[in-house]
């Protein structure tokens, strides 16, 4: 399984845009877009480049692949599915992208950012309906509910999320059950859960051409 190994907070200036890659942290005055918010570079900050209708289509399919932490060929293919079936083929990708199971538990907190979220599924953390899944590419269904393993609620990440939970503003298709702290899928997500910050035409245009 490919990673990208480049540094976050540079992943962020290069593309001028705060993407959260390193969960609370770029919350606080720490975040390399407050402290140096001008493009990565040996030389310092420099005047913005003009970028091609190509440039801006490319620079906005690279924060989307980034805000999900997927590599280019896994990225690729999820938008070729989503072509392939019926409607609107960008709210089709933007679904898929945003019910795979690492997404989820990001999205839900148990992660706190996209990185941690999708270890924590590859090791195994998470059942789906009572059954391990260790997928971070996994699409959940509706109904499906997504539980922390018995053995893994024991963990110290676990134990310590309970409260920040409870103070969480969770996506609209998800529901969140303190008590197992369960997750559960109430529907598809819908347009005003998808990410505002990504302009999944320009993603279109790009793979179009």
């Amino acid at each position: 399984m490919g990673k990208n190994l480049a540094p976050k907070c540079k992943q962020c200036r290069r593309l001028g845009e705060k993407l959260l890659l390193k969960g609370d942290r770029c919350l606080t005055p720490k975040c390399a877009m407050v402290t140096r918010n001008y493009a990565p570079g040996m030389h310092g900050p420099k005047g913005k480049k003009r970028s091609s209708d190509y440039g801006l289509q490319l620079a906005e399919k690279q924060k989307a692949r980034r805000i999900y932490g997927l590599m280019e060929k896994q990225f690729r293919l999820t938008f070729d599915k989503a072509r392939q079936q019926t409607g609107d083929t960008g709210k089709n990708f933007l679904k898929f992208l945003e019910m795979r199971l690492d997404n989820v538990v990001h999205r839900t907190g148990l992660g706190a950012s996209q990185t941690q979220a999708r270890q924590l599924v590859n090791h195994g953390h998470f059942t789906v309906n009572n059954r391990k899944v260790d997928v971070p590419s996994f699409i959940v269904k509706i109904g499906d509910v997504i539980r922390i393993k018995k053995a893994s609620a024991k963990n110290r990440h676990f134990r310590e999320l309970g409260e920040k939970m409870k103070k969480m503003e969770l996506p609209s298709w998800l529901h969140f059950d303190a008590s197992d702290l369960s997750i559960k899928v109430l529907h598809e997500p819908g347009e005003n859960d998808m990410p505002k910050n990504v302009n999944v035409q320009m993603i279109i245009e790009f793979y179009s051409k």
